[in-house]
């Protein structure tokens, strides 16, 4: 696929959460881009060009535009896309990685933590828009009930295709009463329970480094795993 630079501007800017952003870029008719995949963004700090890398959260079924979409914290990169408004300019260089799924297996899972939601939530777009007969389970970990990103998109997804199922867990609810989903950060336990078939899926694995060694290993040494039934992206770096 071959890669392309190019001026774009902001077309919309979405508050996802709290503290979850998405920003959203028009783009030329013949840009294109596989699910799970990344792209550059160059935007302007203090008159200097600075780039960082994101994975699509929109995809390459919704056309016109493509998404980033980010935990914004104290960082300057971060602030800056604060400022961000309609109409502004960025440079787009793309797409980049194999992170992908384009209808490939039967049965997929995704482990995923935190904002590592954003190509699992590509992927999953993609699977129902395409409607791909694939099976797929995916858990999803956060802090507290309020971190939790595209939320109601994946219900109304979950509505849509009946071979989609997402389980979300908390490590830390704000209140237990009220919270009807599983706690705790996901374990062997969890998987097993949650994903009876696990042995015959493909897992894809995405979230904070330590997060995704820590499931990796879980996989290959409590459930027996192949290494070649794993795929992983690390989101390292939250700046």
């Amino acid at each position: 696929m071959e890669i392309k630079e190019f001026e774009a501007e902001v077309i919309d800017i979405i508050q996802r959460t709290h503290d979850i952003k998405s920003f959203r870029f028009a783009i030329p008719e013949d840009i294109t881009f596989k699910p799970g995949q990344f792209f550059f963004v160059t935007i302007k700090i203090k008159g200097q060009e600075v780039t960082k890398h994101f994975s699509f959260s929109n995809s390459p079924t919704e056309k016109g535009y493509i998404e980033f979409t980010k935990k914004i914290t104290d960082s300057e990169f971060s602030q800056t896309l604060e400022k961000l408004r309609v109409g502004d300019w960025a440079k787009l260089r793309m797409p980049f990685g194999s992170f992908t799924f384009e209808g490939e297996y039967e049965k997929i899972a995704f482990l995923v933590g935190g904002i590592g939601i954003t190509p699992v939530r590509s992927m999953c777009r993609f699977a129902c828009d395409r409607k791909l007969p694939t099976d797929i389970v995916s858990i999803y970990s956060n802090r507290t009930e309020q971190d939790i990103a595209f939320y109601e998109d994946f219900l109304q997804m979950e509505k849509t295709n009946n071979r989609l199922r997402v389980i979300h867990t908390i490590t830390q609810p704000l209140d237990t009463a009220t919270w009807k989903g599983r706690t705790g950060r996901i374990s062997s336990t969890m998987v097993k329970e949650e994903i009876p078939d696990y042995a015959e899926r493909v897992f894809y694995i995405c979230g904070p480094p330590k997060m995704v060694d820590a499931i990796k290993s879980l996989l290959t040494d409590e459930l027996k795993l192949g290494k070649e039934k794993i795929r992983t992206e690390l989101f390292a770096g939250y700046q």
